[in-house]
């Protein structure tokens, strides 16, 4: 290899990437990078695998990640978040797409009767914890002034915060925040009894005759409030490879859902900020989802792909964080134990627990108070299990984004392992190995995290993939060929 004198260039990033150009194995580094496919945070593992015949003992294939030019196996981060990582978000979203899509109308292992199912499109949405700027509308669609008597544009920064901070109910935001896993658990539990009462059934008799079915996704209101997006379905004893029956229409089903929603109830008791009971707001909207094909709005594949969007999306949607606040050294507790049980006062804090201090955290303020809320709340004993300071720049939110039920369709496990086995399969074949047996044959590996990230020319190269693939969408997206 040529030695470069790259010191009249100015950037480290193009020194690096002059010094990737000139790798005699750069070719190897760039395809790396595009299998990739443009993910900005790569995972660095170190290891090896090795392929062995169990009959001869012979090692037909071997692999070390030390023979890369980088002396590392670079894989894709996997974030579902579009603001941490758009490639492997974009990968997420038409994976949860055919997740839900396949609950609907069929495929991945699930029959297309299951389109017959009574299914509806539901929002379940936070309550009122004070009257914020917002946009209201006519019934004709107009839009009308706000509270404030301004007519806010839709980019205005201050559509969600409140109009008066001082009596706004921070606590309580931030309480149902932490809370709706639960208030979902219960609305679930409270579903299927108002559909057994329908029904005119016990619910162990309702359970032998009927099974709901769901897949929903978090999203972040303006205001910092998750709700919910939940297809909900109505299948037989045996899920969706069974009818329900015939009583159990999609009237009922909506009937049931708002009369769930209604009963929910989760108590907080708390010295500091007295007794509290969180509900679900009072918009909730329930649609019949119509058959792809149909002449409506509302289809399966709209649907679909309204969840997916959603999926990708977090709380950087409302102008916050998507990295934990707290300090990693000390677990955010601002301090460690010496072996005798001595607090230490953790340096890299200065004792606060925090890994930056929130004054000067790069948020709106409404949002910085729901952090700081979070935080204050979370040193009290009674909210000590929800760890609301671990959560804070999730605004106390710590659920997951996306769930569904059992028997709803397939996995996001069983799509990735069908990707990665046509991938193996690809790559097996391109290189002309035989099949594996594996009745004849062991693969055995070990592999270490060594770490994240690429180099900063790599960056660089890992930019320009993540581009050309945008314009190939876009260009396929306007009907090109």
């Amino acid at each position: 290899m040529v030695s470069l004198d790259l010191r009249h260039v100015a950037s480290p990033a193009v020194r690096d990437l002059l010094h990737l150009v000139n790798h005699p194995d750069f070719d190897r580094t760039q395809q790396q990078i595009e299998h990739l496919g443009g993910c900005t945070e790569p995972i660095r593992l170190t290891g090896r695998t090795t392929t062995v015949s169990t009959t001869t003992g012979e090692v037909l294939r071997s692999y070390a990640a030390s023979d890369e030019p980088t002396g590392s196996l670079l894989t894709a981060c996997g974030n579902r978040r579009a603001s941490r990582c758009p490639a492997c978000s974009r990968l997420y979203a038409a994976d949860t797409y055919h997740l839900i899509r396949a609950g609907l109308s069929g495929g991945k292992n699930v029959p297309d009767t299951v389109r017959t199912h009574p299914r509806v499109f539901a929002t379940l949405t936070a309550p009122s914890f004070g009257p914020v700027h917002n946009r209201p509308d006519t019934p004709g669609g107009d839009i009308r002034p706000c509270r404030c008597r301004k007519l806010h544009d839709p980019t205005d920064p201050l559509l969600g915060t409140p109009l008066n901070p001082a009596t706004y109910d921070y606590a309580g935001a931030v309480l149902f925040n932490a809370r709706a896993p639960t208030l979902w658990a219960r609305f679930t539990i409270y579903l299927r009894r108002e559909l057994a009462a329908r029904l005119g059934l016990t619910q162990k008799a309702a359970r032998a005759v009927l099974r709901v079915s769901f897949a929903k996704v978090a999203e972040y209101q303006k205001r910092g409030l998750v709700h919910f997006h939940a297809v909900i379905r109505l299948d037989g004893p045996e899920g969706s490879t069974t009818p329900p029956p015939r009583s159990a229409t999609v009237t009922v089903l909506a009937d049931a859902i708002r009369a769930a929603a209604l009963r929910v109830r989760v108590a907080v008791v708390s010295d500091a900020i007295g007794e509290r009971e969180l509900t679900w707001g009072q918009q909730l909207d329930v649609r019949e989802v119509a058959s792809f094909g149909a002449d409506a709005e509302l289809t399966d594949q709209a649907v679909a792909a309204y969840v997916a969007k959603y999926a990708t999306k977090s709380a950087d949607a409302s102008g916050i964080l998507d990295r934990a606040l707290f300090c990693r050294p000390c677990q955010g507790r601002g301090a460690t134990l010496l072996p005798h049980g001595t607090p230490l006062p953790c340096t890299a804090c200065d004792g606060t627990g925090q890994a930056r201090p929130l004054s000067r955290l790069p948020v709106a303020r409404h949002v910085r108070r729901m952090i700081r809320t979070c935080w204050e709340l979370g040193r009290l004993p009674e909210f000590a299990h929800l760890k609301l300071w671990k959560w804070a720049h999730m605004l106390g939110f710590q659920g997951h984004f996306s769930t569904k039920s059992r028997s709803y369709s397939t996995t996001l496990g069983a799509l990735r392992n069908a990707r990665r086995a046509w991938r193996t399969e690809q790559a097996r074949t391109h290189s002309g190995l035989p099949e594996p047996d594996p009745t004849t044959t062991l693969v055995v590996g070990h592999w270490d995290y060594l770490g994240s990230g690429y180099s900063p020319g790599a960056a660089l190269l890992a930019a320009g993939v993540w581009h050309r693939k945008e314009l190939e969408r876009q260009f396929i997206a306007e009907g090109g060929c």
